[in-house]
């Protein structure tokens, strides 16, 4: 099968339009419809229904698109190992983890990174469900769990526990809560325990619930938590690694508290080499010593 047929294919497909797939691959129109016919007639078989607004895989182009994005994405990890051969660090790292770990304590974190290596471009992504490393969805990931994935080099991290926090304005106003029972006079801040987040967060949410609570305010991460909390809205579930960058934070009901969440970084078999890789490690390790560092002196 004709190799530059396959990648004029796989662009047609993702475009699902010969112009936009032309654009891309600096080709008319027109060569790019012979390709496809040319392809067709080579399997016997019709790859894309046409109609006026842009073009649809058939069956048989599904089954073939599939193969060719798997392809693509082989393609990526042998190019960023090649790449990757050199000292220097640079080029793109995909970093996939929860929004509120992604966007509470490792975004601000950041600058340092790019202050050592100023070539290097993160692209973040940022949500709840679970990306297929081996398959290149993203490099590199920062989980609240042991990955089950296979093929994957796993480093923990840390633990985190959640906790209650709230604002001292909202105290003030509303009073400390000195047993679970107090909670009736007060409103809870959370990620709904249906929602996807951590086990034993959402078990804790669910333990809270089964006591009388005055008010509820549920958000689907815990930036929103946080966002609620500090502007005096109620009392939050929230994890205890905000409390270094958000001093002011005010810890509710000493006692309550999650099970331990592991904090692993996974990161494919494959990219054991990979130097953007090393610099993402040693730079996460780095900041998670200090973290601990500073915790430590904290409570001394």
């Amino acid at each position: 099968m004709d190799w530059d047929r396959l990648r004029i294919f796989h662009a047609v497909a993702d475009a699902g339009s010969l112009t936009h797939a032309g654009d891309v691959l600096h080709l008319s129109q027109s060569a790019v419809s012979r390709q496809i016919r040319s392809l067709e007639d080579e399997l016997n078989a019709t790859l894309f229904h046409r109609h006026a607004r842009g073009l649809i895989l058939t069956e048989q182009g599904e089954l073939l698109f599939d193969a060719t994005r798997h392809m693509a994405k082989r393609l990526d990890a042998a190019a960023a190992r090649i790449r990757d051969s050199e000292e220097e660090v640079f080029g793109e790292l995909r970093v996939t983890t929860t929004i509120g770990f992604g966007s509470l304590w490792l975004a601000p974190r950041l600058p340092a990174l790019y202050e050592k290596y100023p070539n290097l471009k993160i692209d973040l992504m940022l949500e709840e469900r679970v990306l297929d490393l081996p398959m290149r969805e993203a490099d590199v990931a920062i989980r609240m769990k042991e990955p089950s994935q296979a093929d994957l080099i796993r480093k923990r991290l840390m633990n985190i526990r959640m906790r209650l926090y709230a604002s001292p304005q909202y105290l003030e106003q509303n009073g400390v809560p000195q047993t679970l029972d107090d909670l009736r006079d007060h409103r809870l801040i959370s990620q709904n325990a249906t929602a996807a987040q951590v086990s034993s967060g959402a078990l804790l949410v669910r333990q809270l619930m089964s006591y009388e609570i005055g008010s509820f305010l549920t958000v689907n991460n815990y930036f929103g938590v946080l966002q609620g909390v500090i502007h005096h809205l109620g009392i939050g579930v929230l994890p205890d690694y905000l409390t270094q960058d958000f001093p002011n934070l005010v810890r509710v009901l000493d006692t309550v508290e999650s099970n331990d969440v592991p904090v692993f970084l996974a990161y494919p078999e494959e990219l054991r080499q990979s130097k953007r890789i090393e610099a993402f490690r040693e730079f996460v390790t780095e900041e998670i010593i200090a973290h601990r560092r500073k915790e430590r002196d904290g409570n001394v």
